[in-house]
């Protein structure tokens, strides 16, 4: 279960951070506020969606320890960074780790708010790219260890016949796991095979997938 979306706003200046809640809240975002970045951390989980818009100079942790404190704790939130001043160093720093944009702290309202929405859509995908991941490596979970072996050979670009001789087992084994592959799989070709299998980082050594069950045939 994901945390519903919101705005989390963090800035140790309360009367900025008032003020930006209520602004934000006009424009109909969900707005969780926190007025320094230990608290932000404490709050949120790679589960928790939406974005952050943080303040860069602040004490104890500011912006640009923050977002590398939520890196660490993957926590994918895409940050907008608001300055009193410009700080071009910083501003590269920032970009360089994600930020989604970088404002001074009185920029136009439209610009706050559509840097927030740039976040959001960010996070709307990002959120949608893990889902999509998820359920092709569920449905690679669900294959035999033999049928893995025989996907195996199916994306080096073996032939039925070469399949069964490094395997030891019959074309028509082969056959009848490359069905059953493609049935859990839900695909009808070697090539959507080959992309999702990409998809679900099956490369190289392969990831304890099916383990659980028996090799088959």
């Amino acid at each position: 279960m994901t945390d519903p979306i919101a705005v989390h706003l963090v800035d140790d200046d309360e009367s900025y951070l008032k003020a930006t809640t209520r602004l934000l809240t006009a424009e109909r975002f969900r707005v969780a506020a926190f007025p320094s970045a230990r608290q932000l951390l404490a709050a949120v989980t790679p589960a928790t969606r939406g974005c952050v818009v943080a303040d860069l100079s602040m004490p104890d942790v500011d912006g640009l320890e923050l977002q590398a404190a939520l890196a660490r704790a993957g926590v994918r939130l895409p940050i907008v960074f608001l300055s009193g001043h410009g700080d071009i160093p910083s501003t590269v720093r920032a970009m360089q780790g994600g930020a989604v944009d970088f404002l001074e702290k009185h920029a136009p309202r439209d610009r706050l708010v559509a840097a927030i929405r740039r976040a959001l859509e960010r996070d709307a995908a990002e959120h949608a790219r893990r889902l999509q991941h998820a359920d092709v490596t569920q449905r690679f979970s669900s294959l035999s260890r033999r049928e893995l072996e025989v996907l195996r050979e199916v994306l080096r670009g073996q032939m039925n016949k070469q399949i069964a001789a490094t395997l030891a087992i019959s074309e028509r084994t082969v056959k009848l796991h490359r069905t059953s592959i493609k049935t859990k799989i839900g695909v009808n070709s070697a090539a959507q095979l080959a992309t999702l299998a990409r998809d679900a980082g099956l490369s190289g050594e392969w990831p304890q997938l099916g383990g659980a069950q028996s090799a088959g045939a």
